[in-house]
C-alpha cells in the first residue's frame, strides 16, 4: 500500500512538473486609447515596447514558462478582457505595464509598482483613476462594470472590503521589481503601493501593475522612449520575475 501510494505521488509530481508556468504580460492601453502622452511619445507605445522586450527575455531563457500577451500590436483591448485573458489561460502571474503622468506641467521622476488594495494616499487614487478611466471608451461600461465610476472616490470603497488571497505574493513580486529598477536600471524608487485598479481586481492570480516612469518629465520621457531605457526596464522586470519564480 505504501509503495503504491509513493508511485501515485511521484506520478502526480511529474504531471505537475510538466505543466508550464503561465505568465501573462499586459501592455496597458493601445489602439484608440493612447494613455498618457507627451511631445516625445505615447504611453501605449512605451508599454508595448517594454512588454515585448520583457516577454522575449522570458521566452529565450525560461523554457518552462508559457508567455501570454494581452496584446502584441497597437490594438485596443477592453479592461475586463485583459483580466479574462489571464483567467482563461489559468495564469500563475499577471504583470500589467504602464507609464505614469501627473496633472503638473513637469512631472516627478521614478518607478512605482502597485498591488490591488485601497489607496492610502491621494496620489495613489489619482493614478488609479487615470488608469481606470479607459473603461469610458468601452460601450456600455456602466452595466459591464456594475455602475463603477472611475472618477468617483465613492466607487473605490469596495476595494477596502476586498480580501485578496494573492496579496502576499503580489507584494513580494512588487518589491522585487522595485529593487531591480533601483539597483539595475538606476531609476528613482517611488516604492510599492496599493490602489483600486480594475484590471487587477478581476484577475484570479498574483498580479501587479507597474508604472515605468513619468512621461510628462522630459528627462524621464527621453529615457522611456529610448532603446536603452526600454531594454533596461525590461531586463529589470525579467530579473525580478526570475527571482520571484525561484
Amino acid at each position: 500500500m505504501t509503495k503504491r501510494f509513493t508511485c501515485i505521488l511521484l506520478l502526480l509530481c511529474c504531471c505537475l512538473a510538466a505543466m508550464p508556468y503561465t505568465l501573462v504580460i499586459d501592455a496597458g492601453h493601445g489602439g484608440k486609447d493612447p494613455g498618457a502622452q507627451s511631445k516625445t511619445g505615447k504611453e501605449k507605445n512605451i508599454n508595448l515596447a517594454v512588454a515585448l522586450a520583457f516577454g522575449k527575455l522570458v521566452e529565450q531563457n525560461c523554457k518552462d514558462v508559457k508567455v501570454v500577451y494581452t496584446r502584441k500590436t497597437d490594438v485596443f483591448v477592453e479592461l475586463d478582457e485583459r483580466a479574462n485573458i489571464a483567467n482563461r489561460a489559468k495564469a500563475d502571474l499577471f504583470i500589467s505595464i504602464h507609464t505614469n503622468s501627473t496633472a503638473a506641467k513637469v512631472g516627478p521622476q521614478g518607478t512605482e509598482t502597485y498591488t490591488l488594495g485601497m489607496h492610502r494616499a491621494a496620489d495613489n487614487l489619482a493614478v488609479a483613476k487615470r488608469e481606470n478611466s479607459v473603461i469610458t471608451l468601452e460601450k456600455g461600461y456602466e452595466q459591464k462594470y456594475e455602475g463603477f465610476d472611475p472618477n468617483s472616490s465613492e466607487s473605490y470603497i469596495i476595494f477596502e472590503l476586498m480580501q485578496d488571497k494573492n496579496m502576499e505574493s503580489s507584494v513580494k513580486l512588487a518589491g522585487l521589481i522595485q529593487k531591480q529598477f533601483r539597483n539595475s536600471a538606476k531609476r528613482v524608487d517611488k516604492g510599492v503601493h496599493q490602489a483600486g485598479f480594475l484590471v487587477l481586481r478581476a484577475t484570479s492570480m498574483p498580479s501587479v501593475l507597474i508604472e515605468l516612469g513619468y512621461i510628462n518629465n522630459p528627462a524621464e520621457a527621453a529615457y522611456l522612449t529610448s532603446t536603452a531605457g526600454v531594454n533596461a526596464l525590461a531586463k529589470s522586470i525579467y530579473n525580478a520575475f526570475v527571482a520571484y519564480k525561484k
